[in-house]
């Protein structure tokens, strides 16, 4: 090769070189999950024993808890999520061992928050995981089956239909355009999601076989379940719509006693359908919710 034309080849090449490593990387894609994280669902869970602080098996199963939302929370950075929030939403909101989860996870807790177990979400989210599901009140079968208060409601509807606590946040988030992809939880409670939610991937933990009884997984082969159910979900994450509801929305709560529907029937924005039953109508779910948590937070004696 002449002398000219073997200088003029190391120049395109060297030129290629910096052409190359001067071409931008393209960011990578960022995907953020919202994990609401209940206790009734989880595997093993079947009395207040296991829910509460005086129970005495609550101390082993917050851990199991814990470790049912690790298994979620792996599961998702395995399949590409940059962001993860997790609600503590059980009881208190005091339950999950903070300590144990990733450093760049951030954890909600306690309450009041608006947005309930979903407290924090906004529109920035691409999906919510929900672990450790329960049936609704009116269902004759979960585990603990009841509806934001096992001890005051006795059916909570919106436009008419009874809910369970999966559907309403859903459609909570659905407002927001964020999608409800998996759930955990007993065989009924999975059932009811999926008779109203379609084909969203679910993780079963436990059978039924009564309010206070259950067929469980041990907690090992539950996280397991989970794992795999939240990367099946999230390798179809595309495959998922929002779930949509009507607005203005219409709130039905029916209580176990006759006072609290007679009380709120003093306000003008609410109506008493029957002896135990009242009706309140919200623009969005983010009304109807904040009204839920009122329901079921307020007393005159709070403090501070």
């Amino acid at each position: 090769m002449r002398p000219v034309a073997h200088a003029l080849a190391i120049l395109a090449i060297l030129g290629a070189g910096a052409a190359t490593a001067q071409a931008p990387t393209p960011p990578a894609r960022k995907l953020k999950i919202y994990i609401s994280v209940d206790m009734e669902g989880v595997a093993g869970v079947v009395t207040s024993d296991q829910l509460g602080p005086d129970g005495f098996e609550y101390e082993r199963f917050r851990r199991f808890v814990t470790n049912e939302a690790l298994a979620a929370v792996r599961a998702a950075k395995e399949s590409g999520a940059t962001e993860i929030v997790v609600g503590d939403s059980h009881g208190n909101g005091e339950n999950l061992l903070i300590d144990e989860f990733p450093k760049d996870v951030r954890i909600i807790r306690s309450w009041p928050r608006h947005g309930g177990m979903l407290g924090g979400i906004d529109r920035s989210f691409d999906a919510v995981l929900f672990i450790g599901c329960h049936a609704s009140t009116t269902s004759m079968r979960g585990v603990r089956a009841h509806t934001f208060s096992s001890g005051h409601f006795t059916r909570v509807a919106l436009n008419g239909d009874a809910v369970t606590e999966g559907e309403f946040y859903a459609s909570l988030a659905g407002e927001l355009g964020v999608p409800m992809v998996f759930a955990s939880g007993d065989d009924a409670a999975l059932e009811q999601l999926r008779s109203r939610l379609g084909g969203i991937e679910t993780a079963e933990t436990k059978k039924a076989l009564g309010f206070h009884s259950a067929e469980t997984l041990t907690p090992e082969a539950s996280c397991e379940r989970i794992a795999a159910g939240v990367k099946a979900a999230l390798k179809r994450l595309g495959e998922f719509k929002p779930l949509a509801i009507r607005t203005p929305v219409t709130l039905e709560v029916s209580f176990k006693n006759y006072t609290p529907a007679e009380m709120l029937s003093y306000l003008r924005t609410v109506q008493r359908v029957d002896s135990h039953t009242i009706r309140f109508v919200g623009k969005d779910m983010a009304e109807i919710s904040d009204f839920v948590d009122f329901l079921d937070g307020y007393g005159p004696d709070l403090v501070p």
